[in-house]
């Protein structure tokens, strides 16, 4: 099923709609507490029954870690972060919920997904001499710690998208990752999204 902001009225009605998973529409993990079972059911219409995204620009948050997807919930609710779809669904969210899902999620197994990075892109992203300052916060092999998101192996589309906004001053949330490439072109942003991707 498509996954984007027009569809945002209809995704929403789905918390309310969507009834107990039905057998077989999980991935091999342990269910999720019946609590949250449709709210999980809901956000696996975009993000993927098996961890990984079936639209684009859509990020992978099943081995994401817990208190960074607790943060993207509440800075979704509280307008910190923007999206037609994800601003309402989050408000729709308890903390108890946030805190559920997040922990479900976290559990999950990162999916195997990577798109290796073509030489000129990692000579590129080399050049940039920004790795340093980068894992300062997402740690050797960027992979993420604690409220910092793992962005090695994460969806290259959404990469572009986000470093784009950082770039654009669209998530205004994260002004030290706009002041970090406040200044690189496209094509810096592009190289970079794909040597994260294939990480």
């Amino acid at each position: 099923m498509p996954c984007s902001d027009a569809l945002a009225p209809f995704v929403i009605a789905a918390l309310v709609a969507l009834g107990p998973l039905p057998a077989g529409a999980q991935n091999n993990a342990a269910p999720p507490p019946p609590a949250i079972s449709h709210k999980v059911k809901l956000c696996e219409m975009c993000h993927g029954a098996n961890g990984l995204p079936i639209v684009k620009k859509v990020p992978i948050i099943a081995g994401q870690h817990q208190s960074n997807l607790l943060i993207v919930l509440q800075e979704y609710r509280n307008g910190e972060r923007t999206s037609d779809l994800m601003g309402p669904i989050a408000k729709n969210l308890s903390g108890d919920d946030m805190k559920a899902l997040a922990a479900y999620f976290s559990a999950l197994p990162w999916p195997a997904y990577r798109e290796p990075a073509d030489a000129a892109s990692i000579t590129r992203f080399q050049a940039l001499d920004v790795e340093k300052k980068c894992t300062s916060c997402h740690v050797e092999g960027f992979v993420g710690y604690a409220n910092t998101p793992r962005v090695a192996n994460q969806k290259l589309d959404y990469l572009i998208k986000t470093l784009s906004d950082f770039h654009d001053n669209k998530r205004p949330n994260m002004p030290r990752m706009t002041a970090l490439v406040r200044n690189f072109s496209a094509d810096d942003i592009a190289a970079m999204a794909h040597y994260l991707a294939g990480l």
